[in-house]
Protein backbone atom coordinates (compact mmCIF):
# COMPACT_ATOMS: atom_id res chain seq x y z
CA UNK A 1 0.00 0.00 0.00
CA UNK A 2 1.21 3.43 -0.80
CA UNK A 3 1.83 6.21 1.50
CA UNK A 4 -0.74 9.08 0.81
CA UNK A 5 1.10 12.01 -0.60
CA UNK A 6 0.34 15.96 0.49
CA UNK A 7 -2.56 17.63 -1.38
CA UNK A 8 -4.49 21.22 -1.45
CA UNK A 9 -7.15 20.92 0.71
CA UNK A 10 -10.53 21.21 -0.69
CA UNK A 11 -11.53 25.13 -1.42
CA UNK A 12 -7.94 26.36 -0.61
CA UNK A 13 -6.67 28.96 -2.73
CA UNK A 14 -4.22 27.56 -5.65
CA UNK A 15 -1.15 29.10 -3.90
CA UNK A 16 -1.68 27.30 -0.31
CA UNK A 17 0.75 25.29 0.55
CA UNK A 18 0.43 21.29 0.28
CA UNK A 19 -1.00 19.20 3.62
CA UNK A 20 -0.56 15.59 4.44
CA UNK A 21 -3.32 13.19 5.12
CA UNK A 22 -4.10 13.64 9.02
CA UNK A 23 -1.79 10.66 10.72
CA UNK A 24 -1.26 9.83 14.14
CA UNK A 25 2.82 9.39 15.42
CA UNK A 26 3.93 6.76 17.90
CA UNK A 27 7.50 7.53 19.10
CA UNK A 28 9.23 5.53 21.83
CA UNK A 29 12.57 6.52 22.82
CA UNK A 30 15.90 5.31 24.84
CA UNK A 31 18.32 6.62 26.51
CA UNK A 32 21.07 6.84 23.69
CA UNK A 33 23.96 6.07 22.01
CA UNK A 34 27.36 7.89 20.94
CA UNK A 35 27.92 7.50 16.64
CA UNK A 36 31.02 6.22 16.93
CA UNK A 37 33.65 4.79 19.68
CA UNK A 38 36.44 7.55 18.91
CA UNK A 39 37.31 10.10 20.82
CA UNK A 40 35.01 12.73 19.28
CA UNK A 41 32.23 10.76 19.35
CA UNK A 42 32.47 9.50 22.74
CA UNK A 43 32.84 13.21 23.75
CA UNK A 44 29.55 14.92 21.90
CA UNK A 45 27.13 11.98 23.56
CA UNK A 46 29.21 12.18 26.99
CA UNK A 47 29.01 15.49 27.20
CA UNK A 48 25.47 15.84 26.11
CA UNK A 49 24.03 12.86 28.53
CA UNK A 50 26.49 14.35 31.83
CA UNK A 51 25.03 17.80 31.15
CA UNK A 52 21.74 17.14 31.48
CA UNK A 53 20.61 18.31 34.63
CA UNK A 54 18.08 15.43 35.32
CA UNK A 55 21.22 13.09 35.34
CA UNK A 56 23.53 15.45 37.49
CA UNK A 57 21.86 18.05 39.29
CA UNK A 58 24.71 20.23 40.35
CA UNK A 59 24.34 23.61 39.60
CA UNK A 60 26.28 24.45 36.45
CA UNK A 61 28.54 26.43 37.54
CA UNK A 62 29.95 23.83 40.03
CA UNK A 63 29.64 20.99 37.43
CA UNK A 64 30.84 22.44 34.24
CA UNK A 65 33.74 23.54 34.73
CA UNK A 66 34.65 19.64 36.10
CA UNK A 67 32.94 18.14 33.37
CA UNK A 68 34.60 20.19 30.45
CA UNK A 69 37.99 20.57 31.77
CA UNK A 70 38.46 16.78 33.52
CA UNK A 71 35.83 14.31 32.86
CA UNK A 72 35.62 14.85 29.20
CA UNK A 73 39.43 14.62 28.52
CA UNK A 74 39.49 11.48 29.92
CA UNK A 75 36.35 9.36 30.15
CA UNK A 76 35.70 9.26 26.42
CA UNK A 77 38.90 7.13 25.87
CA UNK A 78 37.91 4.59 28.72
CA UNK A 79 34.11 4.53 27.53
CA UNK A 80 35.06 4.36 23.78
CA UNK A 81 36.84 1.37 24.94
CA UNK A 82 34.00 -0.10 26.78
CA UNK A 83 31.56 0.43 23.78
CA UNK A 84 34.21 -1.10 21.13
CA UNK A 85 34.15 -4.49 23.37
CA UNK A 86 30.71 -4.30 22.29
CA UNK A 87 30.22 -2.76 19.24
CA UNK A 88 27.72 -4.48 16.92
CA UNK A 89 31.11 -4.41 14.30
CA UNK A 90 28.58 -5.31 11.03
CA UNK A 91 26.17 -2.67 11.14
CA UNK A 92 29.00 -0.06 12.56
CA UNK A 93 26.31 0.84 15.49
CA UNK A 94 26.12 0.06 19.36
CA UNK A 95 23.92 -3.31 20.83
CA UNK A 96 21.02 -0.24 21.88
CA UNK A 97 21.05 1.28 18.36
CA UNK A 98 20.91 -2.11 16.45
CA UNK A 99 17.98 -3.51 19.15
CA UNK A 100 16.02 -0.61 19.60
CA UNK A 101 15.59 -0.69 15.72
CA UNK A 102 14.80 -4.42 15.94
CA UNK A 103 12.01 -3.40 18.99
CA UNK A 104 10.22 -0.69 16.93
CA UNK A 105 10.03 -2.73 13.21
CA UNK A 106 8.20 -5.61 14.82
CA UNK A 107 6.02 -2.84 16.82
CA UNK A 108 5.19 -0.73 13.55
CA UNK A 109 4.36 -4.25 12.22
CA UNK A 110 1.85 -4.82 15.20
CA UNK A 111 0.44 -1.62 14.88
CA UNK A 112 -0.20 -1.75 11.19
CA UNK A 113 -1.78 -4.66 11.87
CA UNK A 114 -4.53 -3.10 14.34
CA UNK A 115 -4.53 0.44 12.71
CA UNK A 116 -4.05 0.00 8.83
CA UNK A 117 -0.58 1.17 7.80
CA UNK A 118 -2.06 4.49 5.98
CA UNK A 119 -3.33 5.62 9.78
CA UNK A 120 -0.19 5.28 12.22
CA UNK A 121 3.63 6.24 12.03
CA UNK A 122 5.59 4.71 14.24
CA UNK A 123 9.28 5.55 14.71
CA UNK A 124 12.46 5.91 17.87
CA UNK A 125 14.22 8.34 18.82
CA UNK A 126 17.09 8.74 21.75
CA UNK A 127 17.70 10.83 24.28
CA UNK A 128 21.22 11.95 23.78
CA UNK A 129 22.74 11.27 20.30
CA UNK A 130 21.16 10.28 17.15
CA UNK A 131 18.55 9.99 15.70
CA UNK A 132 17.74 13.00 17.67
CA UNK A 133 14.08 13.68 19.48
CA UNK A 134 13.76 17.00 17.64
CA UNK A 135 14.64 15.74 14.03
CA UNK A 136 12.44 12.65 14.40
CA UNK A 137 9.42 15.03 15.40
CA UNK A 138 10.14 17.21 12.56
CA UNK A 139 9.83 14.03 10.20
CA UNK A 140 6.25 12.88 11.77
CA UNK A 141 4.61 16.32 11.98
CA UNK A 142 6.16 16.92 7.96
CA UNK A 143 4.51 13.22 7.45
CA UNK A 144 1.31 14.69 8.68
CA UNK A 145 1.26 13.44 12.41
CA UNK A 146 -1.51 16.06 14.32
CA UNK A 147 -1.50 13.64 17.51
CA UNK A 148 1.99 11.80 19.12
CA UNK A 149 1.80 9.44 22.32
CA UNK A 150 5.62 9.68 23.06
CA UNK A 151 6.81 6.34 24.80
CA UNK A 152 10.18 6.31 26.86
CA UNK A 153 11.37 2.53 26.90
CA UNK A 154 11.63 2.42 30.33
CA UNK A 155 9.50 0.15 32.61
CA UNK A 156 10.49 1.58 35.63
CA UNK A 157 9.78 6.01 36.15
CA UNK A 158 12.48 8.11 36.69
CA UNK A 159 13.77 11.62 36.62
CA UNK A 160 16.96 10.99 34.95
CA UNK A 161 15.29 8.39 32.40
CA UNK A 162 11.54 8.78 31.88
CA UNK A 163 11.03 12.77 32.75
CA UNK A 164 14.23 13.70 30.84
CA UNK A 165 12.90 12.08 27.66
CA UNK A 166 9.60 13.64 28.22
CA UNK A 167 11.50 17.18 29.10
CA UNK A 168 13.27 16.40 25.43
CA UNK A 169 9.83 15.54 23.65
CA UNK A 170 8.16 18.71 24.75
CA UNK A 171 11.34 20.93 23.90
CA UNK A 172 10.90 19.68 20.24
CA UNK A 173 7.29 20.29 20.09
CA UNK A 174 8.49 23.88 21.02
CA UNK A 175 9.79 24.53 17.64
CA UNK A 176 6.84 23.53 15.85
CA UNK A 177 4.62 26.19 14.31
CA UNK A 178 1.80 23.99 14.39
CA UNK A 179 1.93 21.78 17.59
CA UNK A 180 0.52 18.60 17.19
CA UNK A 181 -1.47 17.16 20.17
CA UNK A 182 0.66 15.02 22.90
CA UNK A 183 0.46 12.44 24.97
CA UNK A 184 3.30 10.72 27.47
CA UNK A 185 3.19 6.61 28.10
CA UNK A 186 3.34 6.13 31.31
CA UNK A 187 5.63 3.29 33.27
CA UNK A 188 4.54 -0.18 33.25
CA UNK A 189 6.65 -1.74 35.73
CA UNK A 190 3.89 -3.80 37.26
CA UNK A 191 2.23 -4.95 34.28
CA UNK A 192 1.58 -7.98 34.72
CA UNK A 193 2.33 -9.09 30.68
CA UNK A 194 5.58 -7.24 31.34
CA UNK A 195 6.28 -9.30 34.52
CA UNK A 196 4.98 -12.78 32.37
CA UNK A 197 7.50 -11.55 30.35
CA UNK A 198 10.35 -11.10 32.44
CA UNK A 199 9.02 -14.30 34.03
CA UNK A 200 9.26 -16.53 30.83
CA UNK A 201 12.94 -15.25 29.62
CA UNK A 202 14.38 -16.34 33.34
CA UNK A 203 12.77 -19.84 32.40
CA UNK A 204 14.57 -19.61 29.51
CA UNK A 205 17.60 -19.49 30.70
CA UNK A 206 17.29 -21.74 33.82
CA UNK A 207 16.25 -24.02 31.82
CA UNK A 208 19.33 -24.18 29.34
CA UNK A 209 21.91 -24.70 32.77
CA UNK A 210 22.63 -27.99 34.20
CA UNK A 211 22.76 -26.31 37.73
CA UNK A 212 19.90 -23.88 38.88
CA UNK A 213 21.44 -21.00 40.49
CA UNK A 214 22.18 -20.11 44.25
CA UNK A 215 20.04 -16.90 43.55
CA UNK A 216 18.86 -14.46 41.26
CA UNK A 217 20.44 -11.47 41.24
CA UNK A 218 18.03 -8.31 39.84
CA UNK A 219 20.15 -5.34 39.30
CA UNK A 220 19.06 -1.88 38.40
CA UNK A 221 20.22 1.00 37.31
CA UNK A 222 21.37 2.85 40.40
CA UNK A 223 20.83 6.50 41.19
CA UNK A 224 21.72 8.92 44.37
CA UNK A 225 19.78 8.08 47.46
CA UNK A 226 18.80 11.73 47.42
CA UNK A 227 16.77 11.13 44.37
CA UNK A 228 14.87 8.73 46.16
CA UNK A 229 14.12 11.24 49.74
CA UNK A 230 13.06 13.67 47.28
CA UNK A 231 9.92 11.65 45.84
CA UNK A 232 11.62 10.14 42.82
CA UNK A 233 9.62 6.51 43.20
CA UNK A 234 12.49 4.51 40.82
CA UNK A 235 12.92 2.48 43.89
CA UNK A 236 10.20 1.38 45.39
CA UNK A 237 8.91 0.78 41.62
CA UNK A 238 12.21 -1.95 41.32
CA UNK A 239 11.43 -3.34 44.58
CA UNK A 240 7.38 -4.00 43.32
CA UNK A 241 9.20 -5.53 40.11
CA UNK A 242 11.43 -7.41 41.95
CA UNK A 243 8.68 -8.62 44.00
CA UNK A 244 5.95 -9.28 41.17
CA UNK A 245 8.54 -11.55 39.54
CA UNK A 246 9.28 -13.90 42.25
CA UNK A 247 5.90 -13.93 43.10
CA UNK A 248 4.73 -14.93 39.43
CA UNK A 249 7.78 -17.57 39.52
CA UNK A 250 6.89 -19.17 42.86
CA UNK A 251 9.54 -18.47 44.51
CA UNK A 252 10.91 -17.99 48.13
CA UNK A 253 11.42 -14.46 49.46
CA UNK A 254 15.34 -15.20 49.45
CA UNK A 255 15.16 -16.41 45.77
CA UNK A 256 15.65 -12.49 44.49
CA UNK A 257 17.79 -10.14 45.51
CA UNK A 258 17.18 -6.52 43.98
CA UNK A 259 20.90 -4.91 43.66
CA UNK A 260 21.68 -1.19 41.80
CA UNK A 261 24.72 -0.89 39.52
CA UNK A 262 26.14 1.69 37.40
CA UNK A 263 27.49 4.33 40.49
CA UNK A 264 28.94 7.51 39.74
CA UNK A 265 30.56 9.99 41.63
CA UNK A 266 31.14 10.43 45.52
CA UNK A 267 27.60 10.62 46.45
CA UNK A 268 25.81 8.05 48.08
CA UNK A 269 23.71 6.03 45.76
CA UNK A 270 21.04 2.94 45.89
CA UNK A 271 22.11 0.33 47.71
CA UNK A 272 23.20 -2.59 47.51
CA UNK A 273 25.36 -2.04 45.04
CA UNK A 274 25.33 -4.86 42.64
CA UNK A 275 29.19 -4.84 42.29
CA UNK A 276 29.38 -5.72 45.88
CA UNK A 277 26.49 -7.30 46.50
CA UNK A 278 28.07 -10.25 44.03
CA UNK A 279 31.50 -10.86 45.65
CA UNK A 280 29.81 -11.10 49.12
CA UNK A 281 27.56 -13.56 47.69
CA UNK A 282 30.17 -15.63 46.64
CA UNK A 283 32.38 -15.05 49.38
CA UNK A 284 29.36 -16.64 51.71
CA UNK A 285 29.27 -19.93 49.02
CA UNK A 286 26.68 -18.56 46.88
CA UNK A 287 28.73 -20.04 43.82
CA UNK A 288 26.35 -20.16 40.93
CA UNK A 289 24.16 -17.12 39.95
CA UNK A 290 22.30 -15.63 37.52
CA UNK A 291 21.59 -11.76 36.86
CA UNK A 292 18.84 -10.05 35.11
CA UNK A 293 18.30 -6.22 34.40
CA UNK A 294 14.64 -5.28 34.52
CA UNK A 295 15.17 -1.56 34.28
CA UNK A 296 16.29 -1.86 31.06
CA UNK A 297 14.25 -2.82 27.77
CA UNK A 298 17.55 -3.06 25.21
CA UNK A 299 20.79 -4.90 26.15
CA UNK A 300 23.16 -1.94 26.22
CA UNK A 301 26.72 -1.10 27.39
CA UNK A 302 25.43 -1.42 31.33
CA UNK A 303 24.29 -5.09 30.49
CA UNK A 304 26.75 -6.01 28.03
CA UNK A 305 29.78 -4.81 29.30
CA UNK A 306 29.13 -3.56 33.24
CA UNK A 307 27.23 -6.50 34.13
CA UNK A 308 27.98 -9.23 31.37
CA UNK A 309 31.60 -7.76 31.91
CA UNK A 310 32.77 -6.32 35.21
CA UNK A 311 30.40 -7.56 37.24
CA UNK A 312 31.17 -11.18 36.66
CA UNK A 313 34.97 -10.94 36.76
CA UNK A 314 34.41 -9.60 40.05
CA UNK A 315 31.96 -12.01 40.74
CA UNK A 316 34.43 -15.05 39.45
CA UNK A 317 37.15 -13.27 41.08
CA UNK A 318 35.82 -13.73 44.68
CA UNK A 319 35.87 -17.21 44.21
CA UNK A 320 32.52 -17.21 42.04
CA UNK A 321 32.28 -20.31 39.60
CA UNK A 322 29.18 -19.91 37.40
CA UNK A 323 27.86 -16.77 36.36
CA UNK A 324 24.26 -16.51 34.09
CA UNK A 325 23.72 -13.26 32.75
CA UNK A 326 20.10 -13.38 31.27
CA UNK A 327 19.33 -10.72 28.66
CA UNK A 328 17.20 -7.88 28.10
CA UNK A 329 14.00 -8.53 26.77
CA UNK A 330 15.20 -6.94 23.41
CA UNK A 331 12.32 -7.91 20.95
CA UNK A 332 11.10 -11.18 22.57
CA UNK A 333 7.28 -11.60 21.05
CA UNK A 334 6.05 -11.31 24.65
CA UNK A 335 8.03 -7.94 25.52
CA UNK A 336 6.50 -6.70 22.07
CA UNK A 337 3.27 -7.68 23.32
CA UNK A 338 3.26 -5.99 26.58
CA UNK A 339 4.52 -2.88 24.78
CA UNK A 340 1.54 -2.55 22.44
CA UNK A 341 -0.91 -3.13 25.37
CA UNK A 342 0.73 0.20 26.67
CA UNK A 343 -0.01 1.86 22.91
CA UNK A 344 -3.65 0.44 22.48
CA UNK A 345 -4.34 2.16 26.48
CA UNK A 346 -2.86 5.18 25.25
CA UNK A 347 -3.91 5.75 21.78
CA UNK A 348 -7.92 5.25 23.04
CA UNK A 349 -10.00 7.97 22.13
CA UNK A 350 -8.06 8.84 19.25
CA UNK A 351 -8.34 6.07 17.03
CA UNK A 352 -10.62 2.68 17.83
Amino acid sequence: MTEERPARLAHAPADHPMVPPAKIGVLFANLGTPDATDYWSMRRYLNEFLSDQRVIDIPSWKWQPLLQLIILSKRPFTSGENYRSIWNEELDESPLMTITRQQVTKLRKAVDTRYGKDNVVVDFCMRYGNPSTHDVIEEMVAKGCERILFFPLYPQYAGATSATANDQFFRALMAQKRQPAARTAPEYFARPSYIEALAQSVERAYADLERRPDVLVASYHGMPSRYHREGDPYHCQCQKTSRLLRERLGWDKDGIDTTFQSVFGREEWLRPYTVEHVVKLAQAGKKNIAVISPAFSADCIETLEEINGEIREAFEEAGGEFFTYVPCLNDDDAHIAALMEVVEENLCGWIC
